[in-house]
């Protein structure tokens, strides 16, 4: 073949590679959407005539890239959710499901099954439920019978697997009818074997976080454990043996060995498990990693050793047997970063089972010691009959200077401890006895004691000092005999006991106690921290709740209380706590100079704390009360200007803030008072000053207000004063009106002022008036009005009108007077005579007088 030739051959070789290549890509591409109708059609079928649960799923994605040379099916945001009786729950989720079959299996008709090579869910969840009936959600398989009417190739798929892979899956365990979770979180788990085979070596690795809670009660809480094990699988026989393997709780190791094999409908297990060394640093590895600090600096003397076997049937009525150890004898451990060490470590623990009657499981903590410097404690418990009826014994002696907790274990604590803590107690119980009432049977003794501690931390607003603290323990009954403690400047000492301890731990049932409690000086602000407000964290929402278990009577002594700016002398009563309220009785005070006594109730039951309360104000200093006590300074914002001293009643109710102060919009009541010796300070209030500026005849701080009773009535923040009837020098006077608590006012003020203040010109007329007259023009009403707020106040008054008015009147009278002596003069003149005895009318006579005489002068020109 020529040269020319060979490369035109070569040419086109390449050229039709290149095509081929193209079409084959193009191919790859196209070829998932040419099938996704039908894989959607083989998904479907599958689930129809497999399962009595609701399927929904978001997409199908087909590639031939993801896992190339496989086909890779994904399946985006799958769920199966139950039917009745599981109706609502979720038994699988998923946000991607994947699965991977040969290319080839794609070409397969729908009739066909497809084999499969791989699975792969991640970011979901899997709930198996038992309901109160013991019937589980996970069974949601057709029967035979239902399969077979549906169709005689019931599948689409079949497993030929060769891996699978759980990623980030959570699993939840739920068993309803004992009231019992078991939750792994964060699962990553992979396994790889050839499921072709009927027997196979499965490699998987597996990690997960543990908890378990049984009856309410959190038992194992985020424990990280691993395996990694090669698992034999006997596919005909159904048995599961454990080869290769290690595993961790926590960062304590242990390897298994034996076998689970299914038998008809029972499990049996031959399985036995141990700590591959028997160093002391094992126990401290159990601990999470955030409590056992760092391992590796550890000094370590004597032995920890986990070992135990299950062996048995698991069915309906046994569990299999088991002997679980926990040993260690003479141990010691020390961290490097620590000064001191614990020493003389002895543990001997039992979980046994020999029977494989549940009721038979027992728990024996036979010893359990250790030292510290010269301090030994020591416990001792068992738990017998743990499935039936759980009965307690235990026992705990010793002493311990807590200041050493934290020099021998890195223990979590912001701030240190200090004090010495003795113990001597023993207790005996079943829990039948304590969940009927039974607590007779509850058989407790011993003390407790703690001397000399200190507590400095962020949540405490001073150091916390306990003085002496000491607690004795009797059958149901826990007595507080000491409590003596101090923190900033005040102290406080408690005495009392608690009845119905172990109801209220165990049958949540409440918590009662009587207490004396008795202080030379408290200060409430000592008690208080202030709590930093975060974006993430803050209390502007949160209310302050008093606890539903709580009923509890504490009688009070103290000799000084300091509240904010309010010093309160012998305070003494007695507090009842119950039912999410405090209710007061008998509380009395000396403050502001005198007593006050209340009784009352706040209560943090509802959405909205509420509070009522009665008080009893005896003799207090009037502008001291009512310039400290914000919510009697709203009531009556114009006493704070007034000295002397005050006997009132208050009845008063609304609704509390969440800091747990009284909310001015919300409160309502009334307040009765009796003014005692008072005197005015005018100069205290633009409010009086005005009115004593604008009314000419007054002088305010000569105003009498001794005796003098006020009626408010306060409702929705506005504040009603029925009239007060007041005397100033022999001006008569009445206030009435109304406020709000945000100061806004109207108030009227009338006075019967006397004539002789309204000024020269009206005190002039009268001086003409005839004494008859004058004893008619006594005093003359006269109005004012303050409106405006108490800091800003307007003044209006009819003073000038009524003055007027008045000026006028007396004219008129003046008037009238004249013209009376001018008759009088005239009449006198013409010799009428005014005697009274006469009936005629003067003013008759007069004209008849005047009449004859002009009646004469005609007659006379008549005649002339």
């Amino acid at each position: 073949m020529s040269k020319k030739k060979k490369k035109s051959l070569g040419k086109r070789i390449v050229k039709w590679s290149i095509i081929t290549l193209l079409v084959l890509i193009i191919a790859l591409f196209s070829a998932p959407f040419l099938f996704k109708d039908k894989i959607v059609q083989l998904v479907t079928k599958t689930v129809n005539n497999n399962i009595n649960a609701t399927v929904t799923f978001k997409n199908t994605d087909l590639s031939f890239f993801r896992n190339f040379p496989l086909a890779s099916l994904t399946i985006e945001d799958i769920a199966v959710a139950n039917k009745a009786p599981f109706l609502g729950d979720t038994l699988y989720k998923s946000k991607t499901l994947n699965l991977s079959l040969k290319i080839t299996e794609l070409f397969k008709s729908t009739n066909e099954t497809l084999e499969l090579k791989s699975i792969n869910t991640k970011n979901g969840v899997v709930n198996i439920i038992f309901n109160t009936n013991n019937l589980g959600n996970y069974d949601i398989a057709l029967k035979n019978e239902e399969v077979t009417n549906n169709t005689t190739n019931n599948s689409s798929f079949s497993l030929n697997i060769q891996e699978y892979s759980l990623e980030n899956m959570s699993f939840n365990y739920i068993d309803r009818s004992s009231n019992m979770q078991l939750h792994l979180n964060a699962i990553n788990h992979t396994g790889k074997g050839n499921f072709a085979e009927d027997v196979l070596d499965l490699d998987t690795k597996s990690k997960a976080i543990l908890s378990f809670d049984y009856d309410n009660t959190n038992y194992i809480h985020d424990v990280a454990i691993s395996l990694d094990a090669v698992l034999g699988i006997d596919l005909k026989n159904s048995k599961y043996s454990f080869k290769k393997n290690t595993g961790y709780i926590n960062q304590l190791p242990l390897n298994f060995d034996g076998f689970i094999q299914l038998v008809d409908e029972n499990q049996l297990y031959d399985i036995n498990f141990t700590t591959p060394t028997s160093d002391f640093k094992n126990l401290l590895a159990l601990l999470p990693k955030q409590y056992s600090g760092n391992l590796k600096t550890i000094q370590t003397k004597g032995n920890f050793d986990l070992k135990g076997t299950v062996k048995g049937t698991l069915s309906e009525n046994t569990i299999p047997t088991f002997d679980i150890s926990l040993a260690s004898k003479n141990a010691m451990f020390k961290y490097a970063d620590l000064p001191k060490a614990v020493k003389n470590i002895n543990i001997d623990t039992k979980i046994v089972n020999k029977t494989g009657n549940t009721k038979d499981t027992y728990v024996n903590i036979k010893n359990l010691t250790f030292k510290i410097d010269d301090d030994v404690f020591a416990t001792q418990a068992t738990i017998a009959n743990l499935t039936a009826n759980p009965q307690i014994q235990l026992a705990v002696k010793g002493k311990m200077n807590l200041a050493n907790i934290g020099k021998v274990y890195p223990a979590p604590l912001k701030q240190e401890l200090a004090g010495i803590l003795n113990a001597d107690v023993s207790s005996s119980f079943d829990m039948n006895s304590i969940e009927k009432g039974l607590y007779n049977n509850v058989k407790n003794s011993g003390t407790v004691s703690v001397n000399n501690f200190k507590y400095d931390g962020k949540d405490v607003a001073n150091a916390f000092y306990i003085n002496t603290t000491e607690i004795s323990f009797n059958t149901n009954t826990i007595e507080l005999k000491k409590f003596d403690a101090k923190t900033g400047n005040s102290d406080i000492a408690i005495k009392g006991g608690l009845d119905n301890f172990y109801g209220f731990l165990f049958n949540n049932e409440e918590l009662k106690g009587n207490f004396t409690l008795n202080s030379n000086n408290f200060k409430v602000n000592d008690f208080l921290t202030q709590q930093e407000s975060t974006s993430e964290t803050t209390t502007e929402n949160t209310q302050l709740k008093i606890p539903a278990f709580l009923n509890c009577k504490f009688v009070a002594n103290a000799k000084n209380v300091k509240y904010d700016n309010i010093n309160l002398k012998n305070v003494s009563g007695t507090i009842y706590v119950k039912d999410e309220a405090v209710n007061l009785q008998n509380l009395q005070s000396d403050v502001f100079g005198g007593k006050i006594a209340f009784d009352g109730n706040v209560s943090t039951k509802g959405k909205t704390s509420t509070f009522k309360m009665d008080l009893n104000l005896d003799k207090l200093n009037i502008s001291e009360s009512f310039t400290n006590l914000e919510m009697l300074e709203s009531i009556a914002p114009i006493a704070k200007t007034i000295g002397g001293k005050i006997n009132s009643k208050i009845n008063i109710s609304g609704n509390l803030n969440n800091d747990m102060t009284p909310n001015l919009k919300t409160i309502s009541g009334n307040l009765f008072g009796k003014l005692l010796d008072p005197k005015i300070n005018k100069n205290n209030s633009k409010t009086l000053s005005l009115l004593d500026n604008k009314v000419s005849f007054l002088d305010i701080s000569k105003l009498n207000l001794d005796g003098i009773n006020a009626y408010l009535a306060f409702k929705d923040g506005q504040v009603n004063v029925k009239p007060i009837p007041l005397k100033y020098k022999d001006i008569g006077m009445e206030i009435s009106g109304n406020h709000t608590f945000d100061n806004t006012m109207n108030y009227d003020i009338s006075f019967d002022v006397p004539v002789k203040y309204l000024g020269s010109e009206v005190t002039n007329l009268l001086s003409k008036l005839s004494p008859k007259d004058v004893a008619n023009v006594k005093s003359v009403p006269v109005k004012t009005n303050l409106t405006g707020n108490f800091s800003s106040p307007n003044f209006s008054t009819n003073l000038k009108d009524a003055t007027s008015n008045l000026v006028k009147d007396l004219v008129e009278k003046q008037k009238q007077s004249l013209l009376d002596k001018g008759k009088n003069k005239l009449s006198n003149l013409l010799g009428v005579k005014t005697d009274s005895t006469k009936k005629e009318n003067t003013t008759d006579k007069i004209k008849g007088a005047l009449g004859n005489f002009f009646g004469k002068k005609k007659n006379d020109n008549k005649k002339n």
